[in-house]
């Protein structure tokens, strides 16, 4: 990997783990203190780089000189030392007492009490969502605007709006109890199934998929399969969710950045080992007593990993959508479920559920209500199709939607 793709690369990988780090370290109060450092490290690595080429091992290289700015820092600000050896409990010299741990499992530790202060409930989703793209993801302030599409400067008040709670409430950095766990646990699931479907499906992008995203959200919630305490039949089944419809990625567009219907995807280019993967997670969830939304969904995400074209498929699809709708209604999920409906019964039956769901300001209800009255009424199909692209932001959606109302139209 060349220079120009490598730095931006560990940004992305490694960045976060270092800030993790030194969060931890330093406290939620000094979040700055700990992004500055890490910034001017990657800053020192494009000058150096560049004059005397690439090192050995450039993460190596990058924890080293992150951890001498740390020391440097604490050298510079003694009363900050201070603050933070007497917080830690060390008697010494504080900048040669306090150890900048980087090994694997104290980034895994660091990231993992990250996550609890990032999706604390004090915060609003849409702040915990832009704090975890940030500090857990390692998304620049200019992808976090991009991918909500908003500018800088909203992101940027928002990012330290929440910052700036989490200083108020005194959260602390550390790894979470048993009780946290069990108080907090739900809302940094909720968090992570909103990152991964931003990324699966963005509201807000020109884009509709963005892998890197939900790549980001899957190793987040490994983060939490991989802790003894956290690794729960909640945290498997979400997991389990989120394999599933990661296999199915690279054939949800052509070459050309088009969207394939599902109905209309090349199976042999569903990843069989994230499929694989996804039921021995969904088998690990299993083992509780308990049913959440997330072992519903996966188990439907499950079905459609499913090649062959069967009632059965559809009848489980379709039992599976009505129990996910009694434990947590949502629009969506009934209009989902309409989709199963008419492979199930046809599409009569599932027009009539479709309209009484009413969501007439919604692209994806025009496009599906657009496919059920094809074949039937093209006229009235033609018609949801024309809604549909005056609602849409997205360009593949666009596309995708004239060839629709071309093919009504032939």
């Amino acid at each position: 990997m060349e220079q120009r793709e490598l730095i931006p690369h560990l940004f992305r990988t490694e960045y976060r783990k270092i800030v993790s780090v030194l969060c931890k370290l330093f406290g939620i109060e000094h979040i700055e203190i700990a992004e500055d450092i890490v910034s001017d490290t990657f800053l020192v690595a494009s000058e150096l780089w560049g004059l005397k080429g690439l090192p050995e091992n450039p993460a190596a290289w990058l924890y080293l000189v992150a951890k001498n700015k740390t020391k440097d820092y604490l050298k510079r600000h003694s009363l900050f030392a201070q603050h933070i050896a007497k917080e830690i409990s060390y008697t010494a010299t504080a900048s040669e007492a306090i150890e900048i741990d980087l090994s694997v499992k104290n980034i895994n530790d660091s990231q993992l009490a990250m996550m609890f202060v990032v999706c604390h409930p004090c915060n609003p989703a849409e702040a915990r969502i832009g704090l975890a793209l940030n500090l857990l993801c390692g998304f620049g302030i200019d992808e976090i605007a991009h991918a909500f599409l908003t500018n800088k400067t909203v992101i940027y008040k928002r990012l330290q709006r929440a910052k700036e709670k989490l200083r108020t409430e005194k959260i602390r950095i550390e790894q979470p109890t048993l009780s946290e766990i069990d108080d907090r646990l739900s809302t940094v699931l909720m968090v992570l199934y909103l990152l991964f479907n931003e990324g699966y499906y963005s509201s807000s992008q020109d884009i509709t998929l963005r892998e890197d995203i939900c790549l980001e959200a899957m190793r987040l919630t490994y983060l939490l399969v991989e802790n003894e305490q956290t690794n729960t039949p909640f945290v498997n089944a979400l997991l389990s969710l989120m394999c599933f419809h990661a296999s199915r990625f690279n054939a949800r567009h052509n070459q050309q950045g088009e969207i394939i219907l599902y109905q209309d995807q090349d199976t042999d280019l569903w990843n069989q080992e994230l499929i694989a993967k996804g039921e021995c997670f969904l088998n690990q969830a299993s083992q509780g007593t308990r049913i959440s939304k997330y072992h519903l969904e996966a188990g439907i995400a499950y079905w459609h990993t499913i090649k062959a074209d069967t009632q059965e498929k559809w009848e489980n699809i379709l039992q599976l959508y009505n129990q996910l709708l009694l434990i947590e209604y949502s629009p969506i999920a009934a209009l989902n479920r309409t989709f199963a409906l008419a492979k199930a019964n046809g599409k009569k039956e599932a027009i009539i559920e479709a309209e009484k769901i009413g969501l007439a300001g919604n692209h994806l209800y025009h496009s599906l209500l657009g496919e059920l009255y094809t074949g039937i009424d093209n006229a009235k199909a033609i018609s949801h199709f024309k809604m549909a692209l005056e609602l849409t932001k997205s360009t593949a959606d666009k596309l995708l939607i004239s060839n629709k109302i071309l093919a009504c139209k032939q």
